[in-house]
């Protein structure tokens, strides 16, 4: 097992080593699970078996989560530049990715050559959608990375449940807009998963074209073309979901959808929770107000082993809005976040059903607010209706006191080039930033306003520090 020396004892202790190390790969158990539905299909003859993947995500691993316990344990500073180029944990994402393929494409071929009934064609194809729908938090690990061979791969995790537009919506939108009324990927508290599902789904769609167009605006073209991230990303899923269909014939568009379904309910039921009901206050002067940073509070966290194991520590979700190029094995616990009743599995469960999902988190909301809902994101056909059931304390705890914007930064056509106070990418005048439109010459002071960092979407233009060229 890998040992970092620290230079000062940490808990009594002269090294550290990562305790989740090798059971990290544990996160394959998700996209073998068709392998194992069809083992025990053909061992027993019960079609029932096929439904193994719904079962075990839905059924044993909130069980697991719940007897496992939690790990809250962070690694030391001084080891996480270490621990971050520590290769064993890229291949142990990028593992996902042949078996997530295997498993697709050996149920598909199934589902087509075989006589197995409608009954257990579905539960198979539920099976597979369960492995592409953690595939999509497997392309949302590989997608905030700089290195553009994992961005890519991230696109080809997304492809077999057609959701490749998430590529541009999550970081260059929701990371923007998280926890704010604008953002179609934050619910309200009051809005039931139900209602938030079909908003998501559009309104993040609606979201990554917009995206694209107004990337290609800046070059002066139109969007229509191959270099669109979203078109290029819904080319992959074309062409696979077109072979398929090729291969196996029409039969198996059914259960290509089905999956498909599958994997976005698990992607949107995890939204769903991750920041429910959280808002960021607006901040700075009259004339130019604007979301303050996002902060480890404007999103609900879990330290559940079992979940966070099989989503890469997804459930550390602030350090995540923090910090999201950090990778999986480095983020942190922050004790003052607020927490979920239980892992994300068995929350997507509770989301299932809107009355016991209510039950356990608007409380924690109210809790959150210190009792004044008026602080939340509120879902505007429920907000009369909360406030009456949750009346805000008789003394005013902020709401209407302007917030200063302490981390607003100069502006002007002096600054050669200014760099993001979060990841560290850095924008240079003289080479501008072709990918997102901006030609090379590009004054600071004529970069647009809502323009946020490329690399980690969390810092917008106004937080960036100005720096000389000999800095840059």
């Amino acid at each position: 097992m890998q040992t970092y020396a620290l230079s000062a004892p940490v808990e009594g202790r002269d090294t550290w080593h990562d305790r989740k190390r090798y059971f990290w790969i544990l996160g394959l158990v998700v996209p073998l699970l068709p392998f194992g539905a069809v083992g025990l299909y053909y061992a027993t003859g019960l079609a029932v078996m096929l439904w193994l993947g719904p079962v075990v995500f839905l059924g044993i691993i909130p069980l697991i989560d719940l007897i496992a316990g939690e790990d809250a344990s962070n690694p030391p500073d001084e080891v996480v530049a270490a621990l971050e180029e520590d290769r064993y944990y890229r291949w142990v994402v990028y593992a996902y990715l042949p078996f997530q393929y295997l498993g697709f494409i050996g149920a598909m071929w199934i589902i087509g050559a075989s006589d197995i009934s409608v009954f257990g064609k579905l539960g198979l194809a539920l099976s597979v959608g369960v492995g592409t729908g953690i595939g999509i938090n497997t392309a949302h690990e590989l997608g905030h990375k700089k290195e553009s061979v994992e961005r890519w791969l991230a696109k080809v995790a997304l492809a077999p449940c057609f959701y490749g537009h998430f590529y541009i919506e999550h970081n260059r939108g929701h990371h923007v807009r998280v926890s704010t009324p604008e953002d179609p990927a934050s619910s309200r508290m009051g809005e039931s998963f139900w209602r938030f599902w079909p908003r998501t789904v559009i309104g993040s769609l609606r979201s990554a074209w917009k995206l694209e167009v107004k990337r290609y605006a800046r070059r002066g073209q139109h969007a229509l073309r191959p270099g669109n991230d979203v078109l290029n990303a819904w080319a992959m899923s074309l062409v696979l979901w077109g072979a398929l269909i090729a291969l196996l014939g029409w039969i198996v568009l059914p259960y290509l959808l089905a999956q498909a379904v599958v994997a976005y309910w698990i992607l949107e039921a995890v939204n769903y929770m991750e920041h429910y009901g959280m808002l960021r206050q607006k901040v700075g002067p009259p004339d130019r107000r604007r979301y303050e940073r996002c902060l480890p509070s404007h999103s609900w966290n879990s330290n559940k082993t079992a979940t966070n194991v099989l989503l890469y520590h997804l459930q550390r979700h602030s350090d995540h809005h923090a910090n999201p190029t950090r990778r999986f094995q480095t983020l942190r616990d922050f004790p003052e976040a607020p927490v979920l009743p239980t892992g994300y599995t068995g929350m997507m469960v509770a989301a299932l059903f809107p009355p016991l999902f209510n039950k356990l988190m608007d409380p924690k909301v109210v809790a959150h607010y210190d009792g004044d809902i008026r602080l939340a994101n509120l879902h505007p056909a429920k907000r009369e209706k909360l406030l009456r059931r949750y009346p805000p304390p008789a003394v005013a705890t902020g709401t209407d006191v302007p917030r200063a914007d302490v981390s607003a930064r100069a502006d002007g056509d002096e600054v050669a080039a200014a760099r993001c106070p979060g990841c560290g990418y850095t924008y240079e005048v003289a080479a501008g930033n072709e990918l997102e439109g901006i030609p090379a010459g590009t004054s600071w002071s004529e970069i647009p306003n809502d323009w946020a960092c490329p690399d980690c979407g969390v810092r917008e233009k106004v937080d960036f520090v100005p720096l000389d060229v000999a800095a840059a």
